[in-house]
């Protein structure tokens, strides 16, 4: 006979194969375990097995499988991101699963990647999703309408884009569950002003400091960069190249500001690095060279670093208002690689493009 305290209970399955994003796993799991009345049970495609995040940060055990288990008996269903997902995709299992459990209306939540199952599922035709930016159009062909915001609901169907949503996916989880709201001492998940990134620190997600030391990697390349388009721009006697430089040293100067106001809004200074930026830069601009190619060559290498090391950051934290921040950098930086690359063709198609020196990127040292 089930007790009245049992039938309370909410029962929560977390899917896992290898490769899952830690963070992914890591945020709504702790968040769940830490609230009372929920029982979460971690399924894979094997029974007692250990599986590991791609980090290497999380290693969990699961207590069964898809395989044996229905979504009967469980309230909600999370698919982490990562590359977990590919895997998870590909298992017959697994996949019936999660339709069954979104024929049932039980709350089917997924983060990042974890839409794949979901496309495999073809559960998402028709459907206001969200995922990660690389798994956007494989969302469109399957039917979903993208929706590029940190949480999309549609009715049963929880999505979020990567590890700087969970506070807010797990809060939507939470709420959906009857386990969320101010009696619980949780934001609204529509609030942006919330300080989530403390949210997602206690239910192990990125630390104040792991933020802080992110942006302040940001912050060097930025100004690093910064520096060197104004000596750039000094020697350049393309009017195309000086106007772009001019308006990439705007772009800095507001990113940089950015940066510069999350770190005082967290109560922390820049780091050394990022003091020492400017004079790296003043410095290596000294022995450079001074001709339009190669102030072109190095305009788009210093840029072209930029993107991959910003990119990785926006991937990296659970805290929104920092990964916004990476994001904007990041899209401004492409936006400005495709320009600074048909200036490059243009004069490659006239004259040798000498290589420019090594440049410092926006995460590796100087």
């Amino acid at each position: 006979m089930v007790s009245a305290n049992q039938a309370n209970i909410k029962r929560v399955a977390i899917l896992v194969e290898n490769g899952f994003e830690d963070s992914e796993f890591q945020v709504p799991y702790k968040a769940l375990k830490l609230t009372t009345g929920v029982e979460v049970v971690v399924l894979g495609s094997q029974a007692n097995a250990e599986y590991k995040g791609k980090q290497g940060k999380v290693v969990i055990k699961s207590n069964g499988t898809t395989t044996e288990t229905g979504p009967e008996t469980f309230d909600a269903v999370i698919v982490p991101g990562g590359m977990a997902p590919d895997m998870m995709r590909v298992n017959p299992n697994t996949v019936r699963f999660v339709q069954a459990a979104m024929s049932q209306g039980k709350i089917v939540a997924a983060v990042c990647h974890g839409p794949q199952v979901l496309i495999n599922g073809d559960l998402l035709r028709g459907k206001k999703a969200t995922g990660f930016i690389s798994i956007r159009q494989d969302m469109v062909n399957a039917g979903a309408k993208y929706i590029d915001e940190p949480l999309v609901v549609d009715g049963n169907l929880i999505t979020s884009r990567q590890p700087g949503d969970l506070a807010i996916f797990t809060t939507a989880i939470l709420s959906r569950l009857g386990l969320g709201g101010k009696s619980a001492g949780l934001p609204d998940e529509n609030d942006r002003e919330a300080q989530w990134w403390k949210l997602a620190d206690a239910w192990g997600g990125s630390t104040k400091s792991e933020i802080v030391g992110a942006l302040n990697q940001a912050l060097a390349g930025e100004r690093y960069s910064c520096k060197t388009f104004e000596h750039d721009v000094e020697k350049a006697s393309d009017p195309q190249l000086r106007s772009l430089l001019q308006e990439m040293i705007q772009n800095k100067q507001r990113h940089i500001q950015l940066l510069e106001d999350y770190l005082g809004l967290l109560g922390a200074s820049d780091s050394l690095k990022a003091k020492a930026a400017d004079t790296v830069a003043k410095i290596k601009s000294r022995v450079a060279g001074s001709d339009d190619a190669f102030l072109i060559r190095q305009t788009l290498e210093v840029i072209q670093k930029g993107v991959v090391d910003t990119f990785k950051l926006q991937t990296q934290l659970t805290d929104p208002v920092a990964t916004a921040i990476f994001t904007r950098i990041e899209e401004d930086l492409a936006r400005d690689e495709r320009r600074v690359a048909e200036l490059y063709r243009v004069h490659s198609g006239s004259a040798e493009i000498r290589s420019a020196q090594p440049v410092m990127g926006t995460v590796t040292g100087m």
